[in-house]
């Protein structure tokens, strides 16, 4: 019986030794990291979201009373939003396939800010990488509430009843898109593209994307806006040619 206690006693031992010798090439619990991307070979897709048919006609918010605006018209509800050319803005634009996998892309450390001001979510579409954190400021001096209604993260809704206090968030995992609503305000409403790359961006005021540091690659793009539905097109990049891409949204599409 001695002997047998200190033969375990022997391995025990000499197991710690041997993983006290060995070192892991990364912290327990993190990501083993991958390929980075080369800016030199990098490229860009840029392009324009464009809208065809009739045009709706703006429709307008009912605020409640504790989020009145003061003199003057109630404001435009941003759901559909386009410039003179019909340039369509808000349409969020990412690579959906295509992104090497043996790739890893750390998510930013400066948060993305998502504000409640003047009862109105803004941005009212945006984009967050995977594990990168969402500030959402009520800057309104009345009770708000975020609630997010994700299908593959975890869905959440809690109160901010102070004006310019802060909430943070992080998503884990790849959604688009995401939408947050106020069950105080129905109108409010914002969406969140959550990407496990930066390879995203949202149109602009007259319609226009870029998508920038793309590497090497043949990929689909999708196009995504809240009424008119998705869209998608191939493109493919080499380390010396940007491409550029149109996408053309009806009003009778979705």
């Amino acid at each position: 019986m001695k002997y047998l206690i200190r033969l375990l006693c022997v391995c025990a031992v000499a197991t710690a030794a041997a993983c006290a010798g060995s070192k892991p090439d990364y912290a327990p619990g993190a990501t083993p990291q991958g390929k980075k991307v080369d800016p030199a070979t990098a490229r860009n897709v840029t392009g324009l979201v464009k809208f065809e048919g009739q045009v709706p006609e703006a429709e307008l918010l009912r605020l409640s009373k504790d989020c009145a605006p003061g003199p003057g018209p109630n404001p435009q509800s941003e759901a559909v939003l386009m410039s003179a050319d019909n340039g369509l803005q808000n349409v969020f634009v990412y690579i959906r396939d295509g992104v090497d996998p043996s790739y890893t892309f750390d998510p930013p450390t400066a948060p993305v800010e998502l504000a409640q001001r003047g009862c109105i979510y803004r941005p009212r579409v945006m984009g967050v990488q995977v594990g990168q954190v969402i500030d959402v400021l009520n800057a309104d001096p009345t009770l708000h509430n975020v609630h997010a209604l994700p299908m593959v993260n975890q869905e959440f809704n809690k109160h901010q009843p102070v004006k310019d206090s802060h909430m943070t968030h992080v998503f884990t995992a790849p959604e688009v898109m995401v939408r947050f609503k106020c069950d105080v305000h129905p109108w409010m409403a914002s969406w969140v593209g959550v990407v496990a790359h930066p390879f995203f961006a949202v149109s602009d005021a007259n319609g226009k994307f870029d998508i920038r540091g793309i590497p090497p690659g043949s990929y689909t793009l999708e196009a995504w806006h809240e009424k008119y539905g998705r869209q998608t097109a191939q493109v493919r990049t080499t380390d010396t040619q940007d491409q550029h891409v149109t996408f053309t949204f009806k009003a009778d599409s979705k």
